[in-house]
């Protein structure tokens, strides 16, 4: 058995990952973490691995907690940019054979969707990304669009592929939305979604589009337990799921 803590416990993820684990069979929760409890419960449980789902704000400082006391990290919380996940390695750096993966998305479907969208981008003209999630996320755009953009733009860079075109020369209330490497990103936020995107490619006289959603949070517990059980085996710090499907 995989002795894991769950950091955010209490809140949407952390508690439908809880419930989870325990189903599991190899995975048992031995600490359960949330706003004014002590961390020290985690070494006390005898946990190898940790899972995060903290806000943006202090997630850094429970990842660092836990590094530096030789806990693996699975990483669930939205927004790590590339100055966040420099700091995570720069960390590793400094405390070898410790394993940090972080995920921006755990459901498969959307795994999937980011690599097939990646593979379709060189092959046409024009591509942007929409994010649809529910009005209590706090940030936008969401961690899989963000990436789903950087490995759209990494393709086509290797492929050589033209910049995208857009005449577009007024828009003061930013309606072509943000520009993540060079993708225009949109974001929506409604009641009724929990996550959904759609990735719209387009040449002349085609539209080819990727879309997926999740309507419950059961939909991401597969990929939070496959994420688990390959932490430990993956020192340093890997981003995505990619690598744990073999993808």
């Amino acid at each position: 058995m995989t002795a894991v803590a769950v950091i955010g416990a209490k809140g949407r993820m952390g508690s439908t990952s809880v419930e989870a684990i325990e189903k599991s069979g190899d995975l048992e929760v031995v600490a359960k973490i949330d706003l004014g409890d002590d961390f020290a419960a985690i070494t006390d449980g005898g946990a190898t691995a940790a899972l995060v789902f903290s806000t943006p704000e202090v997630a850094l400082d429970h990842i660092r907690w836990c590094v530096e006391r030789g806990v693996h990290v699975v990483v669930g919380t939205s927004g790590f940019d590339d100055e966040r996940i420099d700091r995570v390695r720069a960390l590793c750096e400094a405390h070898p054979g410790v394993g940090v993966l972080i995920v921006p998305n755990f459901s498969i479907g959307a795994v999937l969707m980011m690599k097939f969208a990646a593979v379709a981008a060189p092959f046409f003209e024009s591509v942007e990304v929409i994010e649809m999630h529910h009005p209590d996320k706090v940030d936008a755009p969401s961690g899989t669009a963000t990436r789903t953009a950087e490995l759209i733009a990494a393709a086509r860079a290797e492929a050589g592929s033209a910049p995208l075109p857009d005449a577009t020369t007024t828009d003061p209330d930013g309606a072509r939305g943000a520009k993540v490497a060079g993708v225009p990103v949109h974001a929506v936020r409604a009641r009724g979604f929990i996550a959904s995107q759609e990735v719209l490619l387009g040449d002349t006289g085609e539209i080819f589009s990727l879309r997926h959603d999740s309507s419950t949070r059961e939909s991401f517990m597969p990929g939070v337990l496959a994420a688990l059980r390959a932490v430990a085996d993956r020192p340093g710090v890997t981003v995505g799921l990619d690598a744990v499907l073999g993808l």
